[in-house]
C-alpha cells in the first residue's frame, strides 16, 4: 500500500492564489493524500475558498485556525496534525505539478535512508519586472551552486553537500523553498523542529540539520511552480537579513561545523570561537 502523505498548507490572507494552490494539490495523480490546512487567523477569504474544496473532493482535507505566532510556528503547528509517512509542504502561492508527489515518493521509498526529495521549480509571476528577472537569472538552478559536488538526478550523501567549499557563499539555499520538498515525517522526531525566532532562512536551516542525519534525493525536472511578487513574506523580512545570517552562522557552528568543509570552519571560527574572534580582533588593532 501507498505509505500516506500530508500536504501541508500554512495559510495567512493567501485569498489571491490559495485556490490554485488547492487545486494543484488535489490533483495529485498519488492516491494515499491529506490536506492539512494550517491558518493564522487570516482576515481575508482564505478559509472560505478552503473549505469550498471540502464538498467537492475525497481527498481528506482538514483545516485548523489558530491565533498567529510566527511563520516557523505555523509551519511546525501544521506538521503537528500531520499523520502521513511523508510531509509535502506548499506554501499558500504556489503549486505542485500533478505528478510530483508520486516521483518524490518513488525515489524516497527506493532508498530508505532518504530524509529529503528535492527538485527544480519554475517562476509563476503576474508581471515580468526588473526585479524578478534578476531574482530568476541568479536564483533559478540553486542546484547549481555547488562547487565540488555534480548535483544530477538520484541520491547523494548528504554530507557531501555539507562539505562543499561553497556552502557558505551565495545562495545560501541551494535546496529551495519548502514546496520544492518532501520530508520524511521522522526527521522531525529526530532532528527537531523548524526554528520559530527565524523568518527568511527557517527552511534551509532545516534542511541542513536534516542532513548530518539522512541522505539526499534530487529529481532534476521541475515539478513545482514558486510564486514571485512583491508582497512575498521573504520580501517583506529582507530588513531582518544581518540578524537572520547571524542566528543562521550561528546555527552551522552549533549543529553542523565537524561537517563542513575547513575553509568554511575556519571562517565560523572567526566569528564565534572566542579565541579566534580575540586574534582577528588582536589582528585588525595591530593593521589599524
Amino acid at each position: 500500500m501507498q505509505p500516506l502523505v500530508s500536504i501541508c498548507i500554512p495559510t495567512y490572507n493567501g485569498a489571491k492564489y490559495i485556490a490554485e494552490a488547492m487545486t494543484s494539490a488535489i490533483a495529485q495523480t498519488y492516491a494515499n493524500l491529506e490536506i492539512i490546512v494550517s491558518d493564522d487567523a487570516s482576515v481575508d477569504n482564505t478559509l472560505e475558498i478552503v473549505q469550498s474544496f471540502q464538498v467537492n473532493t475525497s481527498v481528506l482535507l482538514y483545516v485548523y485556525q489558530h491565533q498567529p505566532q510566527g511563520i516557523g510556528a505555523n509551519w511546525n503547528y501544521c506538521v503537528k496534525q500531520a499523520k502521513g509517512e511523508y510531509i509535502k509542504f506548499l506554501l499558500q502561492d504556489d503549486i505542485l505539478e500533478p505528478d510530483c508527489i508520486a516521483r518524490m515518493v518513488d525515489m524516497a521509498q527506493k532508498h530508505p535512508n532518504i530524509g529529503l526529495v528535492y527538485c527544480k521549480r519554475q517562476f509563476l509571476f503576474d508581471t515580468l519586472t526588473p526585479k524578478i528577472q534578476d531574482f530568476i537569472g541568479f536564483y533559478g538552478d540553486l542546484h547549481s551552486y555547488w562547487q565540488d559536488v555534480l548535483v544530477m538526478e538520484g541520491v547523494i550523501n548528504s554530507r557531501v553537500y555539507l562539505k562543499d567549499r561553497q556552502f557558505l557563499n551565495s545562495p545560501k539555499n541551494k535546496i529551495g523553498e519548502p514546496t520544492a520538498v518532501l520530508l520524511k515525517r521522522e526527521c522531525f522526531d529526530t532532528i527537531g523542529w523548524f526554528r520559530e525566532d527565524l523568518q527568511q532562512v527557517l527552511d534551509y536551516e532545516y534542511w541542513y540539520r536534516v542532513m548530518v542525519r539522512y541522505d539526499v534525493g534530487f529529481i532534476n525536472d521541475t515539478l513545482v511552480g514558486f510564486r514571485l511578487h512583491d508582497a512575498q513574506a521573504s520580501s517583506l523580512n529582507k530588513n531582518n537579513g544581518l540578524q537572520e545570517q547571524h542566528l543562521l552562522f550561528t546555527s552551522y557552528y552549533k549543529h553542523l561545523f565537524w561537517h563542513l568543509h575547513s575553509k568554511n570552519q575556519w571562517k565560523l571560527l572567526k566569528l564565534y570561537h572566542p579565541v579566534f574572534k580575540t586574534m582577528v580582533r588582536l589582528k585588525h588593532f595591530l593593521k589599524g
